[in-house]
């Protein structure tokens, strides 16, 4: 019996591309042999890749002067691609800092260059600062931004404007869940482990004129022109992840693209804030103009009460609920996969538990 699985990433899968997956295990396009074995060489490989790239870029309306890439590291790896890649040591980068992940780019970025604090969301992370507060340098080799942040729950309603600075983001558990303009963007990256495939691979999304930067002393397997120069298989890629990607693309264009997407994400997430705002055991103290559509975070009243929550909440199949270790509470993650159906679980089981205690 499957649960409904709320985790942050590694994330719920659609289930109709499990079952594809499940079904070419062992015989992939009658070639005897499981995808995971098959050469990132061979012509059939070849093809997946091919597809996957015109697929995303389809979907994100790429423009033709974008590289796209899929590597290896997870999102992690890009804090430090993406100075080795677009700044010199005496550079200037802007980044602005909303959360755990922003955080931990800008830790990465310092050894690397000189960071500036564009914008700063305050220690306990509830609110994404508006475009007033951001104070972009005219000198930076690029900006940085989280557009929404996995543990708080905090999410950008709008894209930063920067004056010409190229526009770096952390897309890894926003990407694909509504349409956006990537021509805003100089770079985008993602982890795959929320809206894209299992974990192991890493989306990058690079204006062309932004490639080809790389410092002297970046290896050659993290810089982005040898990437691209090598159809993203300059060693051996995470064939398997970029696979399932691949499959997880086709499953979007046949469930009508981002367009969609963001219209059974928008109804997802205002259904559960709007369960939480009307219940006297459940808080969500994000800033409402600042709250996630991937990410919702709540926390009980009564603290007590965690622990017994979450093994309740396991015995009805909601799995993955528990806060991430340095901010408690609650999370629960309705990244693309997520069915209406496991949101309506969720607050059922949430006024059932409320009735109960309250």
């Amino acid at each position: 019996m499957r649960v409904f699985n709320f985790s942050p990433g590694p994330a719920v899968l659609p289930l109709e591309v499990l079952e594809q997956a499940q079904g070419e295990l062992l015989d992939w396009q009658r070639s005897g042999m499981s995808v995971m074995e098959v050469s990132h060489r061979s012509q059939a490989f070849e093809r997946v890749a091919a597809e996957a790239e015109a697929d995303l870029r389809e979907l994100m309306a790429i423009p033709a002067d974008y590289k796209v890439l899929f590597l290896q590291g997870g999102a992690s790896a890009q804090f430090s691609f993406v100075p080795m890649n677009l700044s010199v040591a005496e550079s200037v980068v802007d980044y602005v800092n909303t959360g755990h992940w922003s955080h931990k780019a800008i830790a990465e970025a310092r050894r690397y260059c000189k960071v500036h604090i564009a914008g700063d969301a305050g220690g306990n992370y509830t609110r994404a600062p508006p475009q007033s507060e951001l104070r972009f340098s005219v000198d930076a080799a690029y900006a940085h931004y989280t557009p929404n942040e996995t543990i708080s729950g905090v999410e950008f309603g709008y894209v930063p404007q920067t004056d010409g600075v190229p526009l770096v983001a952390d897309m890894s558990s926003s990407i694909l869940s509504r349409p956006i303009d990537v021509a805003q963007f100089g770079l985008i990256y993602a982890g795959a482990q929320k809206n894209i495939a299992p974990s192991g691979l890493a989306v990058v999304i690079v204006r062309e004129d932004l490639v080809g930067r790389a410092r002297p002393e970046t290896p050659l397997v993290f810089d982005y022109k040898s990437i691209a120069d090598n159809q993203s298989m300059l060693n051996t890629p995470p064939t398997f992840a970029w696979y399932m990607a691949g499959l997880v693309f086709k499953w979007l264009q046949r469930a009508g693209g981002l367009t969609a997407q963001a219209e059974r994400n928008r109804i997802k997430s205002q259904t559960l804030y709007a369960a939480i705002d009307g219940s006297q055991l459940y808080k969500n103290s994000i800033a409402r103009d600042s709250r996630s559509w991937m990410n919702v975070t709540f926390t009980l009243n009564r603290p007590e009460l965690d622990a017994e929550f979450l093994v309740q909440a396991g015995h009805a199949g909601l799995q993955g609920l528990k806060g991430h270790r340095v901010s408690g509470g609650m999370r629960a993650s309705i990244y693309n996969a997520m069915p209406l159906a496991g949101v309506e679980a969720l607050i059922e089981f949430m006024r059932e538990f409320e009735r109960r205690h309250v």
